[in-house]
Protein backbone atom coordinates (compact mmCIF):
# COMPACT_ATOMS: atom_id res chain seq x y z
CA UNK A 1 0.00 0.00 0.00
CA UNK A 2 2.85 2.41 0.81
CA UNK A 3 4.37 1.79 -2.62
CA UNK A 4 1.12 2.75 -4.32
CA UNK A 5 0.87 6.02 -2.38
CA UNK A 6 4.53 6.79 -3.07
CA UNK A 7 3.96 6.14 -6.77
CA UNK A 8 0.90 8.43 -6.81
CA UNK A 9 2.73 11.22 -5.01
CA UNK A 10 5.80 11.00 -7.28
CA UNK A 11 3.64 10.91 -10.40
CA UNK A 12 1.69 13.96 -9.21
CA UNK A 13 4.90 15.89 -8.52
CA UNK A 14 6.42 15.03 -11.89
CA UNK A 15 3.28 15.95 -13.81
CA UNK A 16 2.86 19.26 -12.00
CA UNK A 17 6.41 20.50 -12.68
CA UNK A 18 6.73 23.40 -15.08
CA UNK A 19 9.16 23.54 -17.98
CA UNK A 20 9.33 27.36 -17.57
CA UNK A 21 7.63 27.88 -20.93
CA UNK A 22 5.10 30.48 -19.89
CA UNK A 23 2.32 30.89 -22.37
CA UNK A 24 2.69 34.37 -23.73
CA UNK A 25 0.15 34.03 -26.51
CA UNK A 26 -2.13 36.92 -27.29
CA UNK A 27 -4.36 37.00 -30.38
CA UNK A 28 -3.92 40.78 -30.70
CA UNK A 29 -0.11 40.95 -30.56
CA UNK A 30 1.99 38.95 -33.07
CA UNK A 31 5.17 37.22 -31.91
CA UNK A 32 7.85 39.56 -33.22
CA UNK A 33 11.48 38.67 -32.64
CA UNK A 34 13.05 40.93 -30.00
CA UNK A 35 16.76 41.17 -29.25
CA UNK A 36 17.56 44.55 -27.68
CA UNK A 37 20.68 45.56 -25.76
CA UNK A 38 20.20 48.66 -23.58
CA UNK A 39 23.41 50.14 -22.18
CA UNK A 40 22.49 51.86 -18.90
CA UNK A 41 25.49 54.20 -19.14
CA UNK A 42 23.89 55.91 -22.16
CA UNK A 43 21.65 58.92 -21.39
CA UNK A 44 18.58 57.33 -23.04
CA UNK A 45 18.70 54.33 -20.69
CA UNK A 46 20.38 55.84 -17.61
CA UNK A 47 17.12 55.89 -15.63
CA UNK A 48 17.15 52.08 -15.78
CA UNK A 49 19.78 52.20 -13.03
CA UNK A 50 17.02 53.26 -10.60
CA UNK A 51 14.12 51.12 -9.40
CA UNK A 52 10.63 52.05 -10.68
CA UNK A 53 11.81 54.32 -13.54
CA UNK A 54 10.36 52.79 -16.71
CA UNK A 55 11.80 53.59 -20.13
CA UNK A 56 10.08 53.41 -23.52
CA UNK A 57 12.23 51.86 -26.27
CA UNK A 58 10.91 52.26 -29.82
CA UNK A 59 11.46 50.03 -32.86
CA UNK A 60 11.16 46.68 -31.05
CA UNK A 61 8.21 44.33 -30.75
CA UNK A 62 4.78 45.39 -32.00
CA UNK A 63 4.68 48.99 -30.68
CA UNK A 64 7.96 49.31 -28.78
CA UNK A 65 9.12 48.13 -25.37
CA UNK A 66 8.56 49.38 -21.85
CA UNK A 67 11.46 48.31 -19.62
CA UNK A 68 11.70 48.90 -15.87
CA UNK A 69 14.09 47.97 -13.07
CA UNK A 70 12.09 46.16 -10.38
CA UNK A 71 14.85 45.33 -7.91
CA UNK A 72 18.60 44.99 -7.59
CA UNK A 73 19.64 43.28 -10.83
CA UNK A 74 16.05 42.45 -11.88
CA UNK A 75 14.07 44.03 -14.71
CA UNK A 76 10.76 43.58 -16.49
CA UNK A 77 10.10 44.25 -20.17
CA UNK A 78 6.72 44.42 -21.85
CA UNK A 79 5.46 45.19 -25.34
CA UNK A 80 3.94 48.66 -25.52
CA UNK A 81 0.99 47.41 -27.61
CA UNK A 82 -2.40 47.40 -25.87
CA UNK A 83 -2.93 43.73 -25.01
CA UNK A 84 -6.72 43.72 -25.33
CA UNK A 85 -7.16 45.79 -28.49
CA UNK A 86 -6.48 45.19 -32.17
CA UNK A 87 -2.92 46.19 -33.03
CA UNK A 88 -3.97 48.77 -35.63
CA UNK A 89 -6.58 50.49 -33.47
CA UNK A 90 -4.31 51.92 -30.76
CA UNK A 91 -1.05 53.78 -30.53
CA UNK A 92 1.70 52.63 -28.16
CA UNK A 93 0.86 52.61 -24.47
CA UNK A 94 2.04 55.59 -22.45
CA UNK A 95 3.95 55.47 -19.19
CA UNK A 96 2.25 56.87 -16.08
CA UNK A 97 4.51 56.29 -13.08
CA UNK A 98 4.79 52.53 -12.58
CA UNK A 99 1.85 51.89 -14.92
CA UNK A 100 1.32 51.75 -18.66
CA UNK A 101 -1.94 53.17 -20.00
CA UNK A 102 -3.64 52.00 -23.20
CA UNK A 103 -4.57 54.85 -25.54
CA UNK A 104 -7.82 53.19 -26.68
CA UNK A 105 -9.62 52.08 -23.55
CA UNK A 106 -7.54 53.95 -20.91
CA UNK A 107 -6.92 50.71 -18.97
CA UNK A 108 -3.87 50.92 -16.71
CA UNK A 109 -1.42 48.00 -16.47
CA UNK A 110 1.08 47.52 -13.64
CA UNK A 111 4.69 47.43 -14.90
CA UNK A 112 5.82 45.08 -12.13
CA UNK A 113 3.34 42.35 -13.13
CA UNK A 114 1.82 43.35 -16.49
CA UNK A 115 -1.66 42.85 -15.04
CA UNK A 116 -4.50 45.23 -15.78
CA UNK A 117 -7.64 43.37 -14.77
CA UNK A 118 -8.49 42.52 -18.39
CA UNK A 119 -8.55 39.22 -20.28
CA UNK A 120 -4.93 39.47 -21.43
CA UNK A 121 -1.99 40.91 -19.47
CA UNK A 122 0.79 42.85 -21.19
CA UNK A 123 3.00 40.77 -23.46
CA UNK A 124 6.19 40.11 -21.50
CA UNK A 125 9.73 39.51 -22.76
CA UNK A 126 12.71 37.85 -21.10
CA UNK A 127 15.35 40.10 -19.54
CA UNK A 128 18.96 39.54 -18.46
CA UNK A 129 21.24 42.09 -16.82
CA UNK A 130 25.02 41.95 -16.94
CA UNK A 131 27.73 44.59 -16.68
CA UNK A 132 25.48 47.61 -17.09
CA UNK A 133 23.63 46.20 -20.10
CA UNK A 134 19.99 45.13 -20.06
CA UNK A 135 19.30 42.44 -22.67
CA UNK A 136 15.64 42.08 -23.69
CA UNK A 137 14.78 39.09 -25.86
CA UNK A 138 12.28 36.34 -26.58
Amino acid sequence: MKKIWLFIVLTSVLLSCSDNNRSNSNPYIPNYSVNAYLNTSLPAYNSLTYISNPVFVSNYGAKGLIVMKTGEGTYTAFDAACPNQALTSCTAMTIDGINAVCSCDKVSYNLFTGQGGQEYPMKQYRVEYSGGVVHVYN
